[in-house]
């Protein structure tokens, strides 16, 4: 046996620790034993790399919204392609006016993690002239509870997270009021 390694495992206190755990003294009723079951929180680092769309977030960094045209045919992206999807060819980089046209929306009363706390919440498609895809973004600023048609058509404006988090949230519209 050599001294140099320890000839246990040290005991922590991180993880589950789950105290009288029912064990049948009968082996043969380990078949009948409900299942243990655990919350555990499990956490990780992700790291990730925008790649070809790391302008669009940049651009969400400094109150810019970008979008891209194609350059054979002209098709305009509200949400950023680099290559068209209408004839195939590259596009480059725009910038896209930050006021729009509400053309759709729907309240949500479920959301992901990010929005969880914050249900029910609003997304819209905005529009804009001469950009031929809408954008999916958030409307704040309004009662979900009274949401109306008549909102269709509402003229909106981009509004950015003063502290950037490099997510697609960090850009939402708000209505323009007259």
């Amino acid at each position: 046996m050599n001294e140099e390694y320890p000839a246990s495992i040290p005991e922590t206190e991180e993880g589950s620790t789950i105290f009288n755990v029912p064990f049948p003294k009968d082996l043969s009723q380990l078949k009948e034993m409900a299942p243990i079951i655990l919350k555990q929180p499990y956490y990780i680092d992700y790291i990730h790399s925008y790649g070809q769309d790391s302008p669009f977030f940049a651009g969400l960094a400094n109150g810019k919204l970008l979008g891209t045209r194609c350059q054979t045919c002209g098709y305009t992206y509200g949400t950023p392609k680099m290559s068209c999807m209408e004839c195939g060819g590259d596009c480059d980089w725009i910038e896209l006016p930050l006021e729009g046209r509400l053309h759709t929306f729907t309240v949500c009363h479920y959301g992901s993690e990010e929005f969880l706390n914050e249900t029910p919440f609003i997304l819209i498609l905005v529009e804009w002239d001469d950009v031929d895809t809408l954008f999916l973004s958030r409307l704040v600023g309004v009662d979900p509870a009274k949401a109306t048609m008549d909102w269709v058509g509402m003229n909106v404006k981009a509004k950015f997270r003063r502290n950037s988090k490099f997510k697609p949230t960090d850009v939402y519209f708000v209505p323009v009021h007259s």
